[in-house]
């Protein structure tokens, strides 16, 4: 039995306002820890419940912010960016029984601890087929199109409530309550780690393969914070202006939705501005 555990930071334990998952900052290399904490608790208890592997892939920002040497022996760590699939990257080789999304966080324009999707803020929206889209919900539509199920969802509670919507079985823990957007009522990463790891040994029982989802196009929107965002983001192919601020395209598989939103936000990044966005 494989598991790849899909590892953001923003929903680790400990993490409430941007220094904590900048790298660089003081504050990041002190909430690194508590990250890989939650990871490793859940590796442990993936083993505990008789996964025979555990691939973890680095999801957030450079995408090397886990501390291996700190991670249990066991485990296999997928590093550094530019990844075909970039946060679930893996799933796609047909040797993955479950997925887990650690440190995982609400959607853009939703109520969170660091709410936001892709980007911290010139994103103010995304949809997927109509309805509001985190992170979580769009991997999650990856996963099901190779038939891997997700199986544990961590990070705030309002990420719990998100992730009833796109995968109601999995487990889930909170290991912080939302307050605003930059504070929450933390649990202690002792704690955390335990309830992390009793919920991935519980969660491994949920794991197998399904029938891959096939057949289904999805339309995905997004809204920017500023109107020449939306123009530079229909350099992408097959995207285009669809309102004030909006951008839309249509994708045969969420494989290609998925690649394409990744085009999209690369270059919408590389078209803000310091002072203006």
């Amino acid at each position: 039995m494989k598991i790849l555990i899909s590892a953001d930071m923003e929903g680790a334990t400990g993490v409430t306002w941007p220094a904590d998952v900048l790298p660089g900052t003081p504050q990041w290399e002190r909430c690194r820890s508590m990250f890989t904490s939650d990871v490793n608790a859940a590796a442990l208890g993936f083993y505990d419940g008789g996964a025979d592997e555990v691939l973890v892939n680095e999801a957030h920002w450079s995408m090397r912010n886990l501390l291996l040497e700190h991670m249990d022996e066991r485990v296999q760590m997928l590093t550094g960016k530019h990844k075909s699939l970039s946060m679930v990257e893996g799933i796609q080789h047909g040797d993955v029984d479950a997925v887990a999304f650690v440190g995982y966080h609400t959607g853009a324009g939703t109520e969170g601890v660091l709410a936001h999707t892709y980007l911290a803020n010139s994103i103010t929206g995304v949809w997927l087929d109509g309805v509001r889209a985190s992170e979580g919900l769009l991997n999650a539509h990856v996963a099901a199109e190779y038939g891997v199920p997700v199986v544990l969802v961590t990070g705030d509670d309002l990420t719990c409530v998100d992730a009833e919507g796109y995968a109601p079985d999995a487990r889930k823990v909170a290991v912080k309550d939302y307050v605003s957007r930059y504070a929450a009522v933390c649990r202690t990463p002792a704690r955390t780690a335990a309830d992390i790891r009793g919920a991935a040994k519980a969660a491994t029982a949920l794991a197998g393969r399904r029938d891959p989802v096939a057949g289904k196009t999805f339309t995905v929107e997004l809204e920017f914070d500023a109107e020449h965002l939306a123009a530079a983001a229909t350099v992408v192919p097959g995207v285009a202006l669809s309102g004030e601020r909006r951008v839309a395209y249509t994708s045969a598989t969420m494989y290609e939705g998925i690649r394409t939103f990744k085009a999209v936000t690369t270059i919408v990044s590389a078209a803000v501005e310091e002072q203006y966005g």
